[in-house]
């Protein structure tokens, strides 16, 4: 009943595109589902910050980007409660997308995420979150 800490990363392209990738079906939590995010889980003695640079370079490959902060919020759904930190980032360079975690990656307008999610397309709705939260102040 414990509830954990996850980092979302909105990564972007400079044409202001956003990165979503399809889950792995191994995934115990959404498998096979679109994800608005890189991220993960926070390890006990991590910040936020470096948990999402952590995640950011296992799951898609980006390092060495400059890291925005925009905000928590408590995502809770039956099987996934979590404090949520997000970050956003902008990267023009080649994806090495790690094969245990994500299937295919693609960029898109942030805004087609959540249309397409309103069609029915299976999104992760944790990461549909932090996308609204990031779309919210900008």
């Amino acid at each position: 009943g414990l509830i954990g800490r996850g980092t979302f990363i909105l990564l972007f392209n400079s044409a202001g595109q956003l990165c979503v990738h399809r889950r792995s079906l191994s995934k115990a939590v959404y498998p096979g589902y679109w994800d608005a995010a890189a991220g993960g889980m926070v390890q006990a003695e991590e910040s936020y910050a470096l948990s999402a640079c952590r995640e950011l370079e296992e799951e898609l490959g980006v390092s060495g980007v400059e890291l925005r902060e925009h905000g928590t919020f408590l995502f809770d759904e039956p099987g996934n409660r979590l404090w949520c930190a997000v970050f956003s980032a902008v990267w023009d360079g080649p994806l090495r997308l790690q094969p245990e975690e994500v299937l295919e990656a693609k960029f898109i307008e942030p805004r087609l995420a959540l249309a397409e999610a309103e069609a029915g397309a299976l999104y992760c709705p944790d990461s549909l979150q932090s996308l609204r939260l990031y779309l919210s102040q900008v």
